[in-house]
C-alpha cells in the first residue's frame, strides 16, 4: 500500500533529526542546463567534486539540485548511476541532496543531446523544462514520465544521502522567459496570465498530483514536497494539503520573508524555504540567514558558481547584456574567489563556522 501523508510529529521527527538544513542550488558551471549536467557525454564528477567543495567549505550542509526526464530517458541505467556517483560525491563532503523531478520554467522543448551554448549576457538562457509543456499538456504521454518518476524514487526510497523529494518546481512558471519574475504577480491576474499565454495551468496542477501518487507509491522513507512559489488558491491548497514538510520560495525583503513564515508556520509543520538570494530584490545573505536561523527555517539560496547558466545576470536581462556590477544570484568566480568576501563571512557566522 502507497504511504499516506505523514503526520506532523512525524515530520518534525525528521526535521529535528537532520537539524537545521543550510544549503544552496546547484548546477556545475560548466553545464548549461540540467540535460547537460546529466548527459553521458558532459557529466563532469571532477568539476561537480571542486564546485561543492566551495560550497562545503563556505558552510553549507545541503544542496538541492534538478534532474531531468529527457536526460533519463536518453540513458536510462546511465543517468541512474550518474545520480548515484553525484551522491556519492556530495555525501564524502557532508552534503545531503535534495532531488528536483519536475519543473515548469523557462523553455518549452527539452531535447535531448548536446544542449546549445548560453546566449552572453541573458539570464539561465537554456533552461528547459521538465517535461515540456507539451508533455504536461498530454496525459496520454504520462505513461512514460509514471515510469521515470516511480524508477527514480524506487531506487533512492531509502537512501540515507537524500534528504527530501521535491517532486515538482514552480508549478505553472512556465509562462515567465517573456514574464519577468521581478514583475510584481498582483499587477496582472493569474487568469489574465494564462489567457494571454493561452495556458491551461490545470494540466500542470493534475500532474503535480499524480507525481504525489506516483511518488507515494514507492513508500520512500524521505519526506515529499514541491514548494509555494506565488498566491494562487487551488495550487496552494492542493500543497499545504498533501506536502509532508511545507517548502517556499521568497526573493523578497527581509520583513516579506518574515511575514510568510509566520503564514506557513501555520501549518504545524517544519518549513523550508528551498529558494532565496537574489540581491537587487534586497534578498541577502546579510539580511536574511538571521531570520531563517532564529525561526529554525531551513534554507537553499540560489547559485554557487557563477557559470554557463548565467545566473548573476538578472532575470530581465537581455542578449549581450553586460556583466551586472552586483550580481544577481551566485557566490563564486569560476575560480573559487568569492564575489564578495563578506558575504562568505554571514554564511559562516550562521553556520556556526565563524567566532
Amino acid at each position: 500500500m502507497p504511504r499516506a501523508r505523514w503526520s506532523a510529529d512525524e515530520a518534525w521527527r525528521w526535521y529535528r533529526n537532520f537539524g537545521w538544513l543550510l544549503g544552496c542550488n546547484f548546477i556545475p558551471s560548466n553545464a548549461v542546463n540540467q540535460i547537460e549536467m546529466w548527459g553521458e557525454k558532459t557529466f563532469d564528477p571532477v568539476t561537480i567534486r571542486r564546485e561543492l567543495s566551495w560550497a562545503r567549505d563556505t558552510g553549507f550542509n545541503s544542496v538541492r539540485v534538478f534532474l531531468h526526464d529527457v536526460a533519463w530517458a536518453s540513458d536510462r541505467k546511465g543517468f541512474i548511476a550518474r545520480f548515484h556517483e553525484f551522491l556519492d560525491i556530495a555525501a564524502k563532503l557532508k552534503l545531503s541532496t535534495i532531488p528536483v523531478i519536475f519543473d515548469d520554467c523557462w523553455h518549452t522543448d527539452p531535447a535531448p543531446g548536446i544542449q546549445q551554448p548560453p546566449i552572453p549576457g541573458k539570464h539561465n538562457s537554456r533552461w528547459v523544462q521538465s517535461p515540456g509543456i507539451q508533455t504536461v499538456r498530454d496525459e496520454s504521454t504520462w505513461a512514460a514520465i509514471e515510469i521515470y518518476v516511480k524508477e527514480i524514487v524506487s531506487e533512492f526510497s531509502h537512501d540515507k544521502r537524500i534528504v527530501m523529494w521535491d517532486l515538482y518546481n514552480e508549478v505553472g512558471n512556465y509562462f515567465l522567459p517573456s514574464l519577468s519574475k521581478a514583475q510584481p504577480l498582483k499587477a496582472l491576474s493569474l487568469a489574465a496570465i494564462f489567457i494571454a499565454k493561452k495556458i491551461q495551468p490545470d494540466k500542470s496542477l493534475q500532474l503535480l498530483k499524480k507525481s504525489f501518487e506516483w511518488a507515494r507509491s514507492c513508500n520512500p522513507s524521505q519526506p515529499l514536497t514541491s514548494p509555494i512559489w506565488f498566491n494562487d488558491t487551488k495550487l496552494n491548497n492542493f500543497l499545504d494539503n498533501e506536502c509532508d514538510i511545507i517548502t517556499f520560495h521568497n526573493y523578497k525583503n527581509a520583513a516579506n520573508l518574515e511575514s510568510q513564515i509566520t503564514q506557513l508556520k501555520a501549518s504545524g509543520r517544519p518549513v523550508v524555504c528551498t529558494e532565496y538570494m537574489a540581491r537587487t530584490s534586497d534578498s541577502l545573505f546579510e539580511t536574511h540567514l538571521p531570520v531563517f536561523r532564529r525561526d529554525g527555517v531551513g534554507c537553499y539560496s540560489w547559485g554557487v558558481v557563477a557559470g554557463k547558466t548565467q545566473t548573476n545576470f538578472p532575470w530581465k536581462s537581455k542578449k549581450d547584456s553586460p556583466e551586472p556590477a552586483v550580481w544577481f544570484h551566485d557566490i563564486f568566480h569560476i575560480d573559487g574567489s568569492p564575489w564578495r568576501v563578506e558575504e562568505i563571512d554571514s554564511i559562516k557566522t550562521a553556520a556556526g563556522r565563524k567566532k
